[in-house]
């Protein structure tokens, strides 16, 4: 039997959807070294439409070993840390 993983729901009082990318993509930065944070599985919702949820991250395997750090739905090849992380 799988355990099952627990997700933590963050609201915050950010307004716009740039907003809430910078404060994600910060709080990655800050905290990408506990290994008990799945931050490549984030994803973002309205208050109201929780359950219409937005992927921030590709997350896709690189040759490094390590995950793709670009926005879902990026152009050009898969990075991982120290490389271009905008769309």
């Amino acid at each position: 039997m799988t355990v099952p993983r627990w997700i933590i729901h963050l609201p915050t009082t950010l307004t716009s959807l740039d907003g809430v990318l910078i404060l994600t993509t910060a709080l990655r930065e800050s905290l990408g070294h506990v290994t008990a944070i799945d931050f490549g599985e984030t994803t973002l919702s309205e208050e109201d439409s929780q359950f219409v949820r937005t992927r921030i991250w590709c997350d896709a395997r690189v040759d490094d070993g390590g995950r793709c750090l670009r926005r879902e739905g990026h152009a050009g090849p898969c990075g991982s840390a120290g490389e271009e992380l905008s769309r």
